[in-house]
């Protein structure tokens, strides 16, 4: 083969591979945007009729803006037909004011009414805050769970400013308003104003944790270094009261009620048919197909701790 037709041989491979690349380019950030953009709402269920046990699950990475299951709690909590509440658990944490407010609404419910919480893959950091006001906790051995900690990331992106020329400056009330600005320099006077609000939201889930599981403050600190604890760990610890699944949590809940072997429903707390537009099994699919589930599955989590606000609690990967 001579000279220029391989020229011409190697230039229309390197045009199909960069075709490719383009190609998977646009659909990644396709998916990212449906991912993004293409949220669905849980919507509440209708509680009325015949006594029940309300059954809520708390999946994934939880975000700042929980009000619709803050609502349907308050909802099922005065609602008659509503005898206890099951919490599914599996998460590996998320924004700190989420799980102030789900861990509020469940002690609230918690306060009337039987809870019990049962834990899969993972149940830490605001997950397990929101836990703690159940009566009861169930996990599964090699369930995840603890990771009591509050983390605020604060990126610092003013030095690679000065390198391509860029020079931000901030004008500002006070020594401390822009220590939040990513483009400003942190001061040691900004990192210790940070770290107290760290430690501030530390203390509120030491106190979460110490009340729920009747455990002394002292005791709460000395395990509440941001590790995390199997579910075998956490029931000698007395983070947890039982291992198991949740089977074992509604036989729980069936003994607090009294309801013995008699049939006794348990309705979801919201509605799952508003989804995501990609988790309808032939639309997950083809992305799963273009790009692996594991890849899926890293985007959601990804994406959703991208969009938190402030400090969170949660167990990174």
């Amino acid at each position: 083969m001579n000279s220029e037709a391989e020229i011409l041989l190697r230039t229309q491979t390197e045009k199909r591979r960069l075709l490719r690349w383009r190609i998977a380019a646009l659909l990644f950030f396709l998916t990212a945007l449906v991912v993004a953009v293409g949220k669905g709402h849980p919507v509440a269920v209708d509680l009325g009729g015949r006594p029940h046990i309300a059954r809520v699950v708390i999946k994934g990475v939880i975000g700042n803006d929980v009000s619709r299951i803050t609502t349907a709690l308050k909802k099922a909590q005065n609602s008659p037909s509503v005898t206890g509440l099951l919490v599914v658990v599996d998460s590996p944490g998320g924004g700190v004011t989420g799980g102030e407010r789900l861990h509020d609404a469940i002690e609230q419910f918690a306060s009337k009414k039987p809870v019990v919480v049962t834990m899969g893959d993972m149940g830490a950091s605001a997950a397990y805050m929101l836990s703690v006001p159940a009566q009861h906790i169930v996990a599964l051995p090699s369930t995840l769970t603890g990771s009591i900690g509050v983390i605020l990331q604060r990126p610092d992106v003013s030095p690679l400013l000065g390198r391509v020329g860029i020079d931000v400056a901030a004008i500002t009330s006070g020594a401390m308003k822009d220590q939040t600005d990513p483009t400003s320099h942190l001061t040691p006077e900004g990192k210790a104003m940070l770290q107290g609000l760290v430690n501030d939201l530390f203390d509120q889930f030491v106190g979460m944790v110490s009340k729920g599981r009747h455990l002394s403050e002292e005791k709460v600190r000395s395990l509440a270094d941001g590790r995390a604890y199997t579910g075998r760990q956490a029931i000698s610890l007395g983070l947890i009261d039982e291992l198991g699944d949740e089977d074992a949590a509604r036989l729980w809940l069936r003994k607090q009620l009294k309801i013995g072997n008699a049939q006794y429903p348990v309705m979801p707390l919201l509605s799952e048919t508003s989804r995501h537009w990609y988790d309808f099994p032939h639309r997950r699919a083809i992305l799963e197909g273009v790009f692996g589930a594991g890849i899926m599955e890293k985007m959601d989590r990804q994406l959703a701790i991208s969009s938190l606000d402030g400090a969170v609690a949660i167990l990174q990967p």
